[in-house]
């Protein structure tokens, strides 16, 4: 049930499921997320004004929002700031790759600051850096892009297909100590069956209702909210189709209510 009042929900664990798929179910209530930040909203924008504008219109429904790199490069640690201040959770996704002592100077430069979540996009020595000095930070490692597709993989002469590349550094991830990944929801599933709960799946290439068949971007593994929650993922990462939207509450309250059918579903 959601109360968009309260943006609460409400589910229930049935004592017929079977026992394994129970604890799974526990161990991903026990993560305790509320709904209001199920959705990490992408301040995907080049301008400060823009992106508080977008923020001050959506921060009734929503609790948590991403600053990439394009708005990082626009106004630095101003709108990460700002965001904290405000009491909301801040993903950081400026994606860091570089030699080991480097990324582990770029976390330590973050750790202090209030942001929940950082990604890393590197081998196994770069998340051993990143995590070496991490604090309260969370690290997201970072597995296939969502903007890439099969044909890319080939080009860059790589055999395996996405979804197998996928299971691989999430597992290294999860092996290594990261906090969570980011992957598409396709291969979310897969994921969850193989590793279980603990891991945090951070989703980006999120599509509400009928636009998941939408092109525009520059988006190929897409999924819409509802399927990517019951898949296993923990966190949408949805930019566009609400910041672009007339009226961006009502996609948010949409895409909230889908979001909590799927969670009861995922449960029973």
């Amino acid at each position: 049930m959601v109360v968009h009042g309260l943006l609460a929900t409400t589910v229930t664990l049935k004592t017929t499921l079977p026992a394994k798929r129970a604890q799974e179910c526990g161990a991903m209530k026990e993560k305790n997320i509320p709904l209001r930040e199920r959705i990490i909203l992408a301040l995907d924008v080049g301008d400060k004004t823009q992106a508080r504008e977008i923020v001050r219109r959506t921060e009734s429904h929503i609790g948590f929002y991403k600053v990439g790199l394009q708005l990082f490069m626009a106004d630095w640690f101003g709108m990460v700031d700002w965001l904290v201040d405000r009491g909301h959770k801040v993903m950081l996704d400026l994606k860091f790759f570089d030699i080991p002592e480097t990324v582990r100077l770029a976390v330590d430069q973050i750790r202090d600051r209030g942001v929940a979540l950082a990604t890393v996009h590197g081998n196994d020595p770069i998340l051993r850096a990143a995590l070496q000095d991490r604090g309260d930070l969370r690290i997201l490692a970072v597995t296939v892009l969502t903007s890439f597709g099969e044909e890319d993989m080939r080009a860059m002469g790589m055999t395996q297909s996405i979804a197998d590349l996928v299971a691989f550094r999430a597992k290294r991830a999860l092996e290594l100590g990261c906090d969570g990944i980011v992957s598409s929801g396709l291969e979310a599933a897969r994921i969850r069956q193989e590793l279980g709960p603990r891991l945090l799946i951070v989703t980006p290439g999120i599509r509400p209702g009928d636009n998941v068949a939408a092109g525009g971007d520059d988006q190929n593994r897409v999924m819409t909210p509802g399927r990517a929650l019951a898949a296993g993922a923990d966190h949408l990462v949805v930019g566009r189709p609400v910041t672009r939207a007339n009226d961006p509450v009502r996609v948010i309250e949409l895409m909230q209510d889908e979001i909590a059918a799927a969670l009861v579903g995922s449960l029973s």
